[in-house]
């Protein structure tokens, strides 16, 4: 196996799986602060991650294009260490909220290099499924496991992933020089002006994205952004909505079982050739009746939901790695509408939390993921 491509899927697990260890002692890790921000605080500190993620993922993805996939692999890793161990130690809110915002800046720059390397592989849709794959295992065992060691110790999966992390780092060492030589990339031309220049590699991304968007690929983004918008509402707010019901342990299996369903059907629908549009269709049917189903059955309802979207993610990868347009920005904008989803759904809903209860929240977030059925490609 190519050693770019074995360094992505060790990081890429290590990465979900500490983005995920706070997602089922999310409601302990704001406790101190609900009588002061209600259900935001919770809100907050599930969408800071992605809000890093959105900001961070277009303008990484462009510079990834210009000055080399491998170094923003390697950035990816290292914010994500630093973000696990400020969380392992801290228990201010502020402080916490600010090393999710660089633990999703870390996937912002790891994301788009990584899909544009794989993107390049011989057999694109095996590697896109490994990679889903690999992506969903870190996010099941993240849940898992911190569902698993709550009780123990809170943050035990956050030490375990950020270790992990850590080590992922070391096949990086020998290849430093590699890394920091701006030579093979025009790193030593001028930043500020001239027609290799910084300025002008943006200008021309920007308006490559302007293209992007207004042609007849407006289907593909906003299903993306609202199927996995749905999923981080449901993710955000289950551990509320299940507390006295569901045990941790429980929650963590539930949790998890949507990323386990996801890894199984993203890896082989890799293998079948199939036209992207159908797999989409395909994978959006299964998400919505996940939806609707994981408000009375949650291991019924998240099986399906994480089953269908792993279908639709490799679906939605392949066919923004056709598209006529440089790697690193499209893919910087695909996982801009992954994370627009996940971070700014789960806000909106944390609004309506005062006006809805959870039960009718969840209704219109399935309704809303039902609708995606109705876009055109």
């Amino acid at each position: 196996m190519n050693p770019d491509r074995r360094l992505i899927y060790v990081a890429v697990f290590a990465i979900m799986g500490l983005s995920n260890a706070v997602i089922p002692i999310l409601p302990e890790l704001a406790a101190r602060y609900h009588t002061t921000y209600g259900e935001l605080a919770s809100s907050l500190l599930f969408s800071g991650y992605f809000l890093g993620a959105l900001a961070t993922m277009l303008p990484f993805g462009i510079l990834a294009d210009k000055f080399g996939n491998l170094r923003f692999i390697g950035l990816g890793i290292i914010l994500t260490v630093i973000s696990g161990l400020i969380i392992l130690f801290s228990e201010n809110l502020w402080v916490l909220l600010i090393a999710r915002f660089v633990e999703g800046s870390a996937c912002g720059a790891f994301f788009p290099a990584a899909f544009s390397t794989l993107s390049k592989c011989k057999d694109p849709g095996r590697c896109m499924g490994e990679f889903t794959f690999l992506f969903n295992a870190g996010l099941a065992a993240g849940a898992l496991i911190s569902g698993l060691l709550a009780e123990i110790f809170l943050k035990g999966a956050v030490l375990i992933f950020t270790f992990i992390a850590l080590l992922s780092v070391i096949p990086l060492l020998p290849r430093h020089k590699e890394l920091i030589n701006p030579e093979e990339t025009g790193g030593k031309s001028d930043l500020l002006s001239g027609p290799g220049s910084l300025k002008a590699h943006f200008k021309h991304s920007f308006r490559e994205v302007a293209g992007l968007l207004s042609r007849h690929n407006s289907g593909i983004w906003l299903s993306s952004f609202l199927l996995n918008g749905a999923i981080g509402v449901l993710i955000a707010y289950y551990p509320d909505y299940s507390l006295g019901v569901l045990t941790k342990t429980q929650l963590g299996s539930a949790i998890a079982s949507l990323y386990i369903c996801a890894m199984i059907t993203s890896l082989l629908v890799g293998r079948f050739v199939v036209k992207e549009k159908t797999v989409i269709r395909i994978g959006l049917v299964f998400s919505a009746l996940g939806a609707f189903f994981a408000i009375n059955h949650p291991f019924l309802g998240f099986s399906s939901l994480g089953g269908g979207s792993g279908i639709a993610m490799v679906g939605f990868a392949l066919a923004v790695a056709r598209m006529d347009a440089d790697r690193g920005l499209a893919m910087g904008l695909f996982n801009t509408t992954i994370y627009a989803g996940l971070s700014l759904l789960p806000i909106a809903a944390g609004l309506l939390t005062e006006v809805l209860s959870f039960e009718k929240l969840f209704i219109a977030n399935g309704c809303i993921l039902a609708g995606t059925l109705l876009l055109k490609d």
